[in-house]
């Protein structure tokens, strides 16, 4: 691909980092990170990302860094995080290749559970700042009184499109996730299926580590249990069954029983990431994929998470 979509910034930050500028663009991405696949004059394949600088990424490059040295499979940075203007960039090495496993019957969360539980052991005794803010879809923690955390291009949409079973499960979720009182730990907030590939049985990457949260373990699972069938399409809710799948799976390779309080919260927390992409299917007129789920799935959830 030429270079046209290249930011001005681009070539000479790589220049600087990497002691070669762009020769040629693999592809680009623009979502919450602007995503550039490179190949440099050097001949290296890079990827750079570039964030708005909120003070999550320092925290979050140091932590893959840590994880990809041990071998687990991520992709490794080259440079710490260096700031471009108003923008946290940082480099890493192109890890292509490799499956998304579509799916979401309890066989393929106990697959996507297994990794889980690698990830999590891998970053216990990871020793980095909290990446604070967490991800607007795990910030049930905000210090607002309101249900939902402020994020000021969704606040400025008509609220009253949103349906109110959404709004009611998402209070109740976030009442019962802020008084369980458990302690927060580091880990993967956005375990979807389109952020890991797999060769064959194997998992070959998981990306996405700008997503790291911190948040009880417990609760990082629960959220995990129920975004993880997203492949290419948009955000679902995973049956309640494979959700039950996941956590027993996760907690088998942990090797340790959740509590009956961490229990509650692991179903509390598979509601909210559902809740917040309802919220955002209604906001902007889309399909209401986790908005049916969520209006199927919610009393059950609740349920089992005493809320």
């Amino acid at each position: 691909m030429p270079l046209d979509g290249v930011p001005d910034w681009l070539p000479g930050w790589c220049l600087s980092q990497l002691g070669a500028e762009p020769a040629e663009m693999l592809f680009g991405l623009e979502q919450i990170s602007a995503v550039f696949a490179l190949r440099l004059t050097s001949g290296l394949d890079v990827v750079v990302k570039a964030r708005a600088d909120d003070g999550r990424a320092a925290s979050c490059v140091a932590a893959q860094a840590r994880l990809a040295e041990r071998g687990f499979p991520c992709a490794r940075p080259l440079t710490p995080v260096v700031r471009a203007g108003s923008l946290a960039v940082h480099a890493e090495e192109f890890r292509p290749g490799g499956d998304i496993v579509p799916g979401e019957t309890p066989d393929v969360a106990v697959r996507y559970a297994e990794v889980f539980a690698r990830l999590m052991a891998a970053l216990a005794d990871v020793r980095v700042a909290p990446p604070l803010p967490n991800p607007r879809w795990v910030r049930w923690d905000h210090p607002g009184a309101g249900v939902w955390p402020a994020i000021g291009f969704l606040d400025d949409r008509d609220q009253r499109v949103v349906p109110a079973h959404v709004v009611d499960t998402a209070g109740r979720a976030r009442e019962r996730l802020l008084s369980a009182g458990l302690p927060c730990v580091l880990g993967h907030a956005d375990f979807e299926a389109q952020n890991l590939r797999w060769r064959g049985p194997q998992v070959w990457a998981v990306h996405d580590w700008d997503s790291l949260a911190w948040q009880p373990e417990a609760a990082l699972v629960g959220a995990a249990s129920g975004v993880f069938p997203r492949g290419a399409g948009l955000p679902t809710l995973a049956p309640v069954e494979s959700s039950e799948a996941f956590v027993s799976a996760y907690q088998a390779v942990r090797g340790r029983a959740f509590t009956a309080v961490e229990l509650e919260v692991v179903w509390a927390a598979s509601l909210w990431p559902a809740a917040h992409n309802a919220r955002w299917e209604a906001l902007h007129g889309q399909p209401p994929v986790c908005g049916d789920a969520l209006r199927a799935q919610a009393a059950e959830r609740l349920r089992r998470a005493n809320a």
